[in-house]
């Protein structure tokens, strides 16, 4: 391998935690792959930020590197691929703030609704990326409800960057 300068530019408000949705496209030697994702946690109160988890999901932690696991499964080396662009939105919400003396039960308590109000828009997102024609690596199992008003903004800013969105029926 020889020695190049890369650049990542990274946009501040991607620092910020909080329940988040996001794609990452993957030009791959052998097409744009696209993988669907969130932030807030299922089994803790947390909702970290896209940049924290974009490192994750191309290290070695089996439990984190969902995005890794995919590529490989396909055949495809991360290494390999041409460029990695993640797209996030948000944040939705602000992630649950830890009062002190809060219990982590309370916390759940509190984190949960919201996580079901995300997680139902990363299902719908990954459906209506699949059934515009993009290749999308993950499927996404939720069962909470889609609420159609708050995900029809949503899922217009991701129209913006997967334009055949814009051609495919919303759910």
């Amino acid at each position: 391998m020889t020695a190049a300068t890369h650049i990542l530019t990274l946009p501040g408000p991607m620092l910020q935690r909080g329940f988040w949705l996001y794609v990452w496209q993957v030009e791959t030697p052998i097409g744009e792959m696209l993988y669907v994702g969130r932030t807030g946690d299922n089994s803790s109160p947390h909702a970290t930020a896209p940049y924290t988890r974009m490192g994750q999901h191309l290290g070695s932690l089996k439990n984190q590197n969902a995005l890794r696991r995919h590529l490989e499964k396909r055949g495809v080396e991360p290494r390999g691929c041409v460029a990695f662009h993640l797209i996030s939105h948000g944040p939705l919400y602000p992630e649950i703030p830890k009062e002190e003396g809060s219990t982590r039960r309370a916390l759940m308590a509190l984190h949960m609704p919201v996580r079901n109000i995300v997680g139902a828009m990363e299902k719908a997102l990954a459906e209506d990326l699949a059934a515009a024609g993009y290749t999308v690596l993950n499927t996404v199992k939720w069962k909470p409800a889609l609420d159609p008003i708050l995900w029809a903004p949503v899922r217009a800013a991701f129209a913006l960057h997967f334009t055949r969105l814009n051609k495919a029926v919303a759910a």
